[in-house]
């Protein structure tokens, strides 16, 4: 704690729009990466038995990486499966969050690979 003299005042206002210049930039860049987001959907192939069940699993590393081979760069730790790992082929639709005010739903088409 210091003690609110006018020039520690005046050192406080200064720090504090510099943090809210980079919250507000740290906003507009993940406003930009969901918007690149916006259209794509993400096919991936999994081995699966007959009736679609995966051997295995689709997780956030898998998601991750086909989004990066499909040219869109997703952090793992950034996406959000809603009824975890995915184990069925099929259509799903997982949650990708750029920041605590920006999240895009992104559908995943699984595709059985026998």
């Amino acid at each position: 704690a210091t003690l609110a003299t006018p020039d520690n005042i005046a050192k406080f206002e200064a720090r504090r729009s510099e943090i809210e210049k980079a919250a507000r930039e740290e906003l507009e860049a993940a406003q930009a990466r969901a918007a690149k987001l916006e259209g794509f959907t993400l096919t991936l192939t999994a081995k699966a038995g007959g009736e679609g069940k995966l051997f295995g699993s689709i997780g956030t590393t898998d998601i991750a990486e086909g989004a990066k081979k499909a040219g869109h760069t997703i952090e793992r730790a950034a996406v959000r499966l809603p009824n975890g790992p995915i184990r069925q082929a099929g259509e799903h639709v997982v949650q990708i969050s750029f920041s605590a005010d920006v999240t895009v739903n992104l559908p995943v088409v699984v595709v059985a690979e026998e």
